[in-house]
């Protein structure tokens, strides 16, 4: 009996280290939080931090730093740092870029000039280069960002002229945005106003901007550039114009020679209404390009072909007014888009065979109008 019992308590021993030792899934997996980039002419008080569980339901923590203004965000630092545009201008006719160490909270660490009148855009390479697009100034500013998240004084700005065709927003520069071309040294600078994407890199002797051979390339009359999206195969990328709501892709030769492959509408054929397109992203696949309509207030789904053009999968209601940014999860499985005028933010589910987007989640947040995921 005795023996007997032994073997029992053995047997459930063994059963129970069985158990324990299969691998547990972390509750974590593939949830993600992220900071949101504001208005705060409204309820709206900075910079909110919320939570995207893995299902994509959304969770507000709350807000993370007091300030003015904080339209567009972007990492440094392998996201040690967190920078912010301030779009209110202040000395010398110009708005700021702020610096915060991340966490829980933000810490601010520095701000500085941003170079131009009314930023709208800001991005950051790994060697430390800090552009700015200044809207109102219609330039480019360039600042340094150390490793403990400190900001340099303005180093140099690239100044736009000329202007496009004669129509609303295009009678002077426009700076909307500034993107570092992948595996090239290579920068390109949006310009709604002049209806250009200006081409340059930087002189890290002098620190100043060098135009490149092929300094601007021109868009359609009346397009008005305002974002731009590389294919993964960086041999390839698109820019959406806000003005005449469609989306321009191009390609880029051995020698770096940028020239316009095609061009498509981000509307539907029978819409009559007043649109404007917003933000513009590609999935890490290269297989699908999303972009926002502000009016129609739409996410447009097209298939990218093996030649880079662009077909036509169709539409997903934002479910609320004014898409402005939107931003696809680090995992590729959801779309997160801020309805600025709606004060929410919507999660779809996205299919990675079909691009297709399925409501998940909405949730109330004060004039959003950029989201950052955290990785």
């Amino acid at each position: 009996m005795i023996k007997r019992n032994i073997v029992l308590i053995a047997s459930i021993l063994m059963i129970a280290a069985c158990q324990n030792s299969k691998p547990k899934t972390s509750v974590n997996q593939n949830t993600y939080s992220f900071f949101l980039g504001t208005y705060t002419d409204g309820d709206s008080k900075g910079i909110y931090k919320l939570k995207m569980e893995a299902d994509g339901h959304l969770k507000m923590i709350g807000l993370v730093a007091e300030t003015a203004n904080p339209s567009f965000l972007a990492f440094a630092n392998n996201q040690k740092t967190l920078l912010s545009i301030n779009e209110l201008v202040k000395d010398n006719n110009m708005g700021s870029v702020e610096s915060y160490q991340t966490g829980d909270s933000l810490k601010l660490i520095s701000c500085k000039p941003s170079g131009g009148a009314h930023p709208c855009f800001v991005t950051a390479n790994d060697a430390g280069v800090v552009l700015t697009a200044n809207y109102t100034g219609g330039n480019v500013g360039y600042l340094q960002v150390d490793e403990n998240g400190e900001l340099s004084d303005l180093l140099d700005v690239q100044q736009h002229t000329g202007s496009g065709t004669v129509v609303d927003r295009q009678d002077q520069p426009h700076a909307h945005s500034v993107w570092f071309q992948p595996n090239s040294n290579h920068i390109i600078a949006v310009d709604l106003g002049t209806n250009e994407l200006w081409i340059s890199s930087i002189d890290t002797v002098s620190n100043q901007f060098v135009p490149a051979n092929q300094a601007k390339v021109s868009l359609v009359d009346g397009a008005g550039p305002r974002h731009l999206a590389f294919h993964p195969n960086g041999k390839i990328f698109y820019v959406i114009n806000e003005l005449d709501n469609t989306i321009t892709g191009f390609s880029i030769s051995d020698n770096e020679e940028v020239s316009m492959i095609g061009n498509v509408s981000t509307l539907p054929a029978n819409f009559e209404g007043v649109s404007n397109t917003a933000d513009i992203h590609i999935s890490k696949d290269g297989k699908f390009l999303y972009g926002s309509n502000r009016g129609h207030n739409s996410i447009v789904i097209f298939e990218v072909q093996t030649d880079g053009g662009l077909k036509l999968i169709g539409h997903e209601s934002t479910r609320g007014d004014h898409p402005r940014n939107f931003s696809l999860s680090p995992d590729d499985k959801f779309l997160l888009v801020a309805n600025k005028n709606a004060n929410n933010i919507v999660s779809f589910k996205r299919d990675s065979v079909t691009g297709k987007l399925t409501f998940v989640d909405e949730i109330k947040a004060p004039s959003p109008v950029c989201i950052l995921f955290q990785q």
